[in-house]
């Protein structure tokens, strides 16, 4: 994969390929009172499947919409009728937001092939595209399990990076809410950051317009912060889903190798052994 990322021109000319799968991936973060399969009923992209995050998750958790088991994923996607020998797209009612977590869940699950919109359905539907409110019905594939291990890390491989120092976390949370000056959305939570993390707010990488800015916005953010994008990576936001739209800035500038803390900031923070920083 290079570009990660497909124009909705791209997509508007392979509607109704069958090597082309379209995955509505809209989530609203809680407390917004609005449900991602709600915006999904109320019109999406023809042939578009809905991929709900807080149900294709693990539920042994108490923590939100945690990647499930790949048994657990493949029944799900096979649900679906997701295929490893199609192109899938992912968008989201935002523009980037959501659909970078279900780019991440993806690729993580085994699928070699997997975009997402630029602009997602705001721009889609800006265009006057056509939209359909009938729920997509593809045929139930069998899908195996698998798993790439190193796109994913849990709070044990955190804490051992950031003894060890061998990869730098980047926090994808607003400045105020990672200097410990807001507080998180969540109840429970400290505030403040990993000791030793990077802050690129996850809002300063995408345009006015919803799409994401240009790859030389994306490198200047980076670099900024004080991001080596030689040296290895991994990234957190709040819950897992914003850390993933870093992951898919990171591979626009070819780092396809970054990981995502899948339990972010409502595990770390939730935690009374785990050390916190606060400021800049």
């Amino acid at each position: 994969m290079s570009e990660p990322l497909v124009s909705t021109a791209w997509l508007g000319e392979r509607l109704g390929d069958r090597y082309v799968q379209i995955v509505d991936a809209t989530w609203f973060m809680p407390g917004e009172g609005r449900l991602g399969h709600d915006a999904y009923a109320a019109g999406h992209i023809p042939g578009a499947v809905f991929f709900d995050i807080d149900e294709i998750a693990d539920h042994t958790t108490d923590l939100p919409h945690m990647l499930p088991s790949p048994e657990g994923f493949a029944e799900a996607a096979g649900r679906l009728g997701l295929r490893r020998d199609a192109t899938v797209v992912v968008y989201d009612g935002q523009g980037i937001f959501s659909a970078p977590r279900v780019w991440w869940t993806l690729r993580t699950m085994g699928f070699p092939q997997v975009f997402v919109l630029d602009g997602g359905f705001p721009k889609w539907r800006a265009e006057n595209r056509p939209i359909e409110t009938k729920a997509a019905d593809p045929p139930a594939t069998t899908l195996a399990p698998a798993l790439e291990p190193e796109l994913v890390r849990d709070i044990d491989a955190v804490r051992a990076t950031l003894e060890r120092g061998d990869a730098q976390v980047v926090d994808a949370r607003s400045g105020p809410r990672f200097r410990g000056e807001a507080p998180e959305p969540r109840a429970g939570l400290r505030g403040g950051h990993m000791p030793g993390a990077h802050n690129v707010p996850w809002n300063g990488l995408i345009g006015a317009d919803g799409a994401m800015k240009p790859a030389s916005d994306l490198r200047a953010a980076f670099e900024a912060a004080g991001v080596d994008l030689a040296r290895p990576i991994v990234t957190t936001c709040g819950s897992g889903v914003s850390a993933a739209l870093l992951a898919l800035a990171f591979a626009r500038l070819g780092r396809e190798d970054v990981a995502v803390y899948d339990g972010s900031w409502t595990e770390w923070g939730g935690r009374p052994d785990t050390p916190v920083a606060t400021g800049a």
